[in-house]
């Protein structure tokens, strides 16, 4: 999707093309889609916004749900982020084209650092079962991030990065929406 429609279309829209804007803003995510639907189908919105905060909220409350269901739903949502610094053309992975954009400068520099960040994100998948390590790149170089990772993993606070998670994820949809009603200028 190179263009998002108006947000207060949202309600009119083919559910199909909800769940794409919604794939366009985070990642492809079935559970998101579940999430969401009866949002996007009985809700409008005023702007991506408040669209964003509005899945940022949802995910929240899963998050202090103590049903395994919740909790299941939760992890395939927060687990849809692609693995930083993952090699071009990485067979197990897939990686939206704005996520490839957006981690860019994770991609170049020596390939002792890529091994590094590999080991990390294996490190931080083995200390949180069922999460992927997210943040807002924003352009950030490898060193930075690598050192972002380390902290969280260290810190060890699982209810934490749930959290941290979320709302790096609605940063990187916000961010995306943005950059994407610029297009449109």
């Amino acid at each position: 999707m190179s263009a998002l429609p108006p947000p207060s279309s949202l309600t009119s829209l083919p559910q199909d093309q909800q769940f794409r804007v919604l794939d366009t803003l985070f990642e492809s995510s079935p559970e998101l889609h579940t999430l969401m639907a009866p949002v996007l189908a009985n809700q409008e919105f005023a702007s991506y916004s408040s669209l964003i905060d509005a899945v940022g909220g949802r995910m929240s409350a899963l998050s202090a749900a103590n049903s395994s269901t919740d909790h299941d739903i939760l992890v395939g949502i927060l687990g849809s982020h692609p693995r930083l610094g993952q090699p071009k053309g990485a067979p197990t992975e897939h990686l939206s084209e704005l996520s490839k954009k957006e981690q860019a400068n994770l991609n170049t520099g020596a390939a002792e650092q890529a091994e590094k960040l590999k080991g990390l994100n294996a490190e931080y998948e083995d200390k949180f079962p069922g999460l992927r390590f997210v943040t807002f790149v924003n352009g950030r170089n490898r060193e930075v991030i690598m050192g972002e990772m380390r902290r969280r993993i260290d810190r060890g606070d699982a209810d934490q990065e749930v959290e941290e998670i979320i709302q790096a994820m609605c940063d990187i949809a916000k961010d995306r929406a943005r950059k994407l009603d610029e297009s449109k200028i």
